[in-house]
């Protein structure tokens, strides 16, 4: 192979160095008409009146927009794979507004003074609801936040608004209680995650537009382009014809440009006024009124015999899904299905979830997808158990990891077709110096530190659902043109899907123009979400050079008048193998724009039964003041198992940015309400993610498997990286100090509170 696994620089690096990408805004008509939103004050109210004449009178104002002007048509922002999980439960603009920036009525004008000055002037009567801001007492509340007729859930999940509930779902093999109450060491513990935001650069944006033949035009920096399309038609009543989705360059997703966020606004003033009309969230609204990470409670009860054999996992799941159902139905899953397999010797495992609504800010998908609520609960209960046999928690972990062979009960039945487990925390073991400071060492000044260990899988893809599609022609010169549905959100997949290409078709990548995506022009595709980029389309990019290489011979072979069978495409020509007579790529591709009955092309779709797991290892070493709880992260050592990476240093940059997130997570980052539902956590003075100063030493290393079902033997990587650090930190805390954290963020005062309720025992 000339270019897979090989660090081979990104495709669009020079524009990236240079400052001269272009984004949404860059793109936008200078006539845009600007859009914001009335936001609630309220976390659940009744909007009795409102009045707009005044605001509408503002010079520059071309259209105020309230409920009564939008279609009464529910549906899902989730960007999904249709019949989509998630409940029909938005509409555009609703009478009943369901937390604080709920959106009330629609502005758009000339210029964003002239929209500032007439959200001023709308003048709204409320009747105020009592809110449901406790997640822990949403099920079966008397206080619906959904409680209209036309409600739906478009597939059975467990769903009723009547309940508050949006998903429900009980699952398992085996008696757990028995076997729980057979085991010789049982924990049974409660761990708490809060909600996080993404906080990628570019905040949620688009734009829109009516095009020559009167169709809604919509650039959105999205991670969906073909899930907006149907969201958008859904939400305005009008036929996905109507609708096309452009994708530019993305500043970043993380998982909450998988929601449609805020598309409809300006696609609705553009379709009611024919003009264009763009919509750019400040940072505060991508922070009041986005798709955060589901906060979660889970209960664990792990057990495991006088041998150490892990027996049983029991795990129930509480989700807050906040005001709409979005992502709640499927990111719970993941909470379960995604950390109960890592141990592969259990007799006995349950999975039972909620996820609720509440008069909060609805949650979405954030890397990592539930699973990282389930690997820090799971995790950190483990150790826990460790701990009370008086045990190595590497040690434990070695004897009960699950191998390669293995059919995963908790994982669908998966099989775990490639698995480095073992190797990934045998190597980090070493990285970090393991056997010289577990548990703890003391620095002789007020300071000691301590190591932690979790392990991690995820997903490539979603089985038996994803599909991603994958076009590629022959130009003239014989140059090539990749059409893929992917989107490359600073993931790269551009490149790494260049790089199969290239490989398959023994060319240059230089030869690969990567075409972005439009859903009027480019093949299907489910979208950058799920770990699915280079392990489904990749797929599918493996496929279509296959069927392009066969066409390129047939069509070498009729100029050369041989047999198909007589010729072979070395990437650079087809040679006639008898007679040695050749005719090279270029000349090929210059003569099927002459006299030619048929286009030099190929498609091909690919999806997959299975969704083979990657894993990680991730050990961490912190320093604990003791005086103060102050903790400092001196190092983390990460070994991942993404099948063979495409591109090892794309994927050590998606390491080493989904570990800094994931350590942001455990030590820094909090969303937090006040009584009355008003989210304090709107800027980034109040909402901390940690810099470069914060994440201390990460060093990376991979160990290879080989996944047969993958393109050149890969697997996912983009969300595996961010699920060891909060349980890794946690343990390392608690291996320093003897103080157990099990809520999210671990900040100075929880661990020295701790410290003194343990003095006072």
């Amino acid at each position: 192979m000339k270019y897979v696994n090989k660090g081979v620089p990104k495709v669009d690096y020079e524009a990236l160095v240079t400052g001269q990408g272009v984004y949404v805004n860059d793109l936008a008509p200078a006539d845009c008409l600007v859009v914001k939103v009335l936001r609630s004050p309220h976390a659940h109210a009744l909007i009795e009146d409102i009045n707009i004449s005044r605001a509408k009178a503002v010079p520059g104002i071309e259209a105020v927009f309230t409920y009564k002007d939008c279609p009464d048509k529910r549906f899902t922002l989730a960007g999904q794979t249709y019949p989509e999980p998630s409940p029909y439960d938005r509409l555009i603009l609703d009478k009943r507004v369901r937390f604080v920036g709920d959106p009330v009525a629609i502005v758009a004008g000339e210029t964003e003074a002239a929209v500032k000055k007439a959200l001023k002037l709308i003048r709204v009567n409320y009747e105020v609801l009592e809110p449901i801001l406790d997640f822990r007492k949403a099920k079966d509340n008397p206080i619906l936040v959904h409680p209209e007729e036309n409600w739906k859930s478009c597939i059975p999940v467990g769903a009723d608004n009547k309940r508050n509930l949006c998903a429900h779902e009980e699952c398992g093999e085996g008696d757990v209680d028995a076997v729980l109450d057979s085991c010789d060491y049982v924990v049974d513990e409660v761990y708490h995650t809060k909600a996080n935001q993404q906080a990628m650069m570019e905040t949620f944006r688009a734009y829109s537009y009516k095009d020559t033949y009167g169709r809604l035009n919509i650039v959105s920096s999205t991670q969906v382009p073909f899930h907006v399309r149907r969201i958008m038609a859904t939400a305005l009543d009008i036929p996905k014809s109507r609708v096309r989705v452009i994708k530019p360059r993305i500043g970043g997703g993380f998982g909450a440009k998988q929601t449609a966020v805020m598309e409809m606004y300006p696609a609705f003033v553009t379709w009611m006024t024919g003009k264009p009309a763009k919509m750019i969230f400040t940072r505060e609204e991508s922070m009041i009124a986005s798709s955060p990470r589901h906060e979660m409670e889970l209960r664990v009860r792990v057990g495991a015999d006088k041998n150490g054999i892990i027996k049983a996992i029991d795990v129930y799941t509480l989700s807050n899904t906040g005001a709409f159902g979005e992502h709640g139905p499927t990111t719970v899953g993941l909470s379960g299905h995604k950390s109960i397999p890592l141990y592969g010797k259990t007799e006995a495992f349950r999975f039972v979830y909620d996820v609720v609504y509440t008069n909060t800010m609805s949650a979405g998908a954030y890397r990592g997808y539930g699973a990282t609520q389930g690997i820090f609960a799971v995790e950190s209960a483990v150790t826990e158990l460790a701990e009370k046999m008086n045990l190595d928690p590497v040690k434990l972990r070695e004897m009960n990891l699950v191998k390669e062979g293995q059919v995963m009960p908790a994982y669908y039945n998966e099989p775990n077709s490639s698995c480095a487990l073992d190797r990934c925390l045998a190597r980090a073991k070493e990285m970090i110096g393991w056997d010289s400071k577990y548990p703890t060492v003391d620095m002789g000044n007020g300071k000691v530190r301590g190591v932690g260990v979790a392990m991690a899988m995820q997903g490539s893809g979603i089985s038996a659902l994803d599909t991603a599609s994958v076009s590629i022609k022959v130009n003239d010169d014989g140059f090539y043109t990749l059409m893929i549905g992917a989107t490359d959100m600073g993931t790269g997949c551009d490149t790494v899907l260049s790089q199969i290409a290239a490989d398959c078709l023994d060319c240059s990548m230089d030869e690969i123009i990567v075409h972005g995506v439009d859903t009027d022009v480019s093949p299907y595709d489910c979208g950058s979400y799920a770990s699915s980029t280079t392990y489904v389309t990749g797929m599918a990019v493996m496929k279509t050079c296959e069927s392009l290489r066969e066409k390129i011979c047939a069509k070498g072979a009729q100029y050369l008048n041989c047999e198909n069978n007589d010729v072979e495409f070395d990437g650079e020509k087809v040679t006639n193998l008898k007679t040695g007579e050749s005719i090279t790529r270029a000349e090929i591709g210059n003569n099927v724009m002459c006299n030619n009955n048929e286009t030099l092309s190929a498609s091909e779709a690919f999806t997959s039964p299975f969704s083979p797991p990657p894993f990680m290892v991730g050990m961490a070493e912190v320093e604990v003041d003791r005086e103060t709880g102050e903790v400092e992260l001196i190092d983390y050592a990460a070994v991942v198992d993404c099948g063979t990476p495409v591109n090892p240093n794309l994927a050590r940059v998606q390491t080493e940015g989904g570990i800094a997130q994931g350590i942001g997570m455990a030590l820094y980052e909090d969303v937090v309400y006040n009584a009355s539902g008003k989210n304090y956590s709107n800027s980034f003075m109040q909402y901390k993610i940690p810099s470069r100063l914060d994440v201390g030493t990460i060093r990376v290393e991979f160990e290879s498997s080989y996944e047969p079902s993958g393109p050149f033997g890969a697997k996912s990587i983009g969300e595996i990286v961010i699920n060891t650090p909060s349980p890794a930190i946690a343990n390392a805390i608690s291996n320093a100090v003897g103080v157990r954290v099990r809520e999210l963020p671990i900040t100075a005062e929880k661990i020295y509170w701790g410290m003194q309720e343990k003095e006072q025992k």
